[in-house]
């Protein structure tokens, strides 16, 4: 049997070359303050895997996506083991756009503390008077730039988006800037309604797109996980506070009230985690979560 090592590895994520294809393995590793933590959660790369499936699936009449497969009989021998079942997705190959396209439909977060600040979100006046965790009139686009694993993330300007695809594609950082944005907003749109049809507010999240073998913006990456967005219950929503939340909250205040924690996390707040992720995977799929 051939054996696979990952030629890329994320802070979660380990991607392995797979010919003409990639295979994405969600490991259970989880990461906070641009630190991997020392605790595993259990079957959150399952959750986060089976979770992107099911919005690529909901999403592909918007806008194409790179998924060919979360099948492990799809996959070489190697991927048919336990430890990559469930949580492996074979995808095809893209050049990334070095974009993060995040969408924000509700002011929440660095957001809420620059709003409260000068009255904008990452150079975008907002209407006065908003309170924390408010819906937004419009859901607004702030692009960010992808830094170097311990790098932070950048955000920018839509024309400082335009002049970075432009270095990248010459020619082309305008067409490629406008059609991001405009899948981006779209895509949150459609999910975002979804959701709160199922009890989910997704206040933010961000996006990814590559360009296919024709030059065509593909979605890549992962998609609306507890990992990359923020997903608040309905139940009990109400601005002008925090909300309680399905992602990776619980484990940042814990982190961030226990300051000489050595990134590592107490069993119950591991529990609890798990627990956030299948609910929400439970709520929105409308079924149980089977690895």
């Amino acid at each position: 049997m051939q054996e696979y090592k990952p030629f890329k590895e994320g802070k979660v994520r380990e991607v392995y070359d797979n010919g003409d294809s990639l295979i994405i393995v969600a490991t259970d590793r989880i990461s906070a303050f641009d630190n991997i933590l020392k605790n595993k959660i259990t079957d959150k790369g399952a959750i986060l895997t089976q979770m992107s499936e099911f919005w690529f699936e909901f999403t592909k009449d918007v806008v194409p996506n790179h998924m060919l497969s979360v099948d492990v009989k799809d996959m070489p021998e190697f991927f048919q083991q336990e430890q990559f079942d469930g949580n492996s997705m074979m995808c095809k190959k893209l050049t990334m756009l070095p974009i993060e396209c995040i969408v924000r439909g509700y002011i929440t977060g660095s957001g809420w503390a620059s709003y409260q600040k000068n009255g904008t979100v990452c150079g975008i006046r907002l209407p006065e008077g908003l309170a924390e965790s408010d819906k937004l009139p419009e859901p607004i686009y702030t692009p960010s730039t992808k830094a170097e694993l311990g790098d932070h993330d950048e955000n920018i300007s839509f024309d400082q988006s335009v002049d970075v695809l432009e270095r990248a594609f010459p020619g082309k950082g305008k067409e490629y800037a406008e059609k991001i944005r405009d899948y981006t907003i779209a895509l949150y749109k459609k999910c975002a309604d979804y959701a709160l049809s199922k009890g989910i507010i997704i206040a933010d999240t961000k996006f990814e797109f590559g360009l296919d073998e024709n030059g065509n913006v593909v979605l890549g990456d992962e998609m609306l996980t507890p990992d990359s967005s923020r997903f608040w219950p309905l139940e009990g929503y109400k601005p002008g506070q925090g909300q309680p939340s399905f992602d990776k909250q619980y484990v940042r205040d814990w982190l961030k009230a226990n300051p000489d924690n050595d990134y590592l996390l107490p069993e119950e707040v591991v529990a609890k985690t798990v627990a956030k992720y299948k609910e929400a995977y439970e709520l929105l799929t409308g079924k149980p979560f089977t690895r």
